[in-house]
């Protein structure tokens, strides 16, 4: 092991998931948190308590937040790395047809829960010259319909990371932005709200990036040497393009 420790949000499925497991492989201890305990529990079974510690809650409640953070054991204490991770899109109705319910729980979700945890983990985050990277999307950058309330949270992750560089300049901590497009993973299935047939026609042929491929640009960018900073790094399949963001399929 070579002693870093990284705090990976969303940790249950998809981009989190792969994380987790990629930072193990390389030697890191992971602090893994996530809604479902069941799929964190597997996680210590694999790797042991030494290695992965983890913690059931939803990101959105800070009180579990806190409780998370301060009772951490020492041997994870010393954070050099916060995947903020955790984030979903919910609808594909356009605005005046879409739920404002879901509206309110992207914003609470994919915003001001990643505000929170970044603000607390700060102070240690410093302290340990670390890194932050923030799950951010194309859609930070390209419209498309139905994209309304997610596409401008994730152009607050993309414009909040930028912000942290400024403000965190000569701490030697590094802030990056990764913004990857099409991706399979839970994804669409929680957007449609468990839609297999949609999930399933929207990858089909498609070819696009998996879970792994993402872990593996993120655990680049951690190891990075401390001098370079990757600002914002934006990753699309190669069927993928941003006219309209249309896709080729075979």
């Amino acid at each position: 092991m070579n002693g870093k420790i990284a705090w990976i949000t969303g940790a249950t499925s998809g981009f989190g998931a792969a994380a987790a497991e990629r930072f193990l492989a390389g030697g890191w201890r992971v602090i893994a948190t996530g809604r479902r305990a069941e799929r964190l529990r597997r996680l210590v079974d694999a790797h042991g308590a030494e290695r992965v510690h983890t913690a059931a809650f939803d990101i959105r409640d800070e009180a579990a937040l806190r409780v998370a953070i301060d009772s951490l054991p020492p041997a994870f204490a010393g954070i050099d790395l916060l995947i903020n991770n955790a984030g979903l899109a919910l609808g594909t109705a356009p605005a005046q047809e879409a739920d404002l319910a879901q509206w309110k729980q992207m914003i609470d979700t994919n915003v001001t829960a990643l505000v929170t945890i970044t603000r607390l983990l700060l102070p240690t985050l410093i302290e340990r010259r670390g890194a932050i990277i923030n799950i951010s999307s194309i859609a930070a950058t390209y419209p498309y319909r139905g994209g309304n309330v997610y596409g401008a949270t994730k152009a607050f992750v993309t414009q909040f990371s930028r912000g942290l560089r400024t403000d965190l300049h000569g701490t030697g901590v590094r802030v990056t932005a990764v913004e990857p497009g099409m991706a399979e993973t839970e994804f669409t299935l929680v957007r449609t709200g468990g839609d297999r047939a949609a999930s399933d026609q929207l990858y089909a042929g498609a070819h696009p990036i998996t879970a792994a491929d993402l872990a593996e640009t993120l655990w680049w960018i951690a190891n990075l040497p401390p001098h370079l900073n990757v600002n914002r790094f934006e990753l699309m399949p190669v069927s993928q393009s941003a006219a309209g963001l249309q896709v080729y399929r075979d």
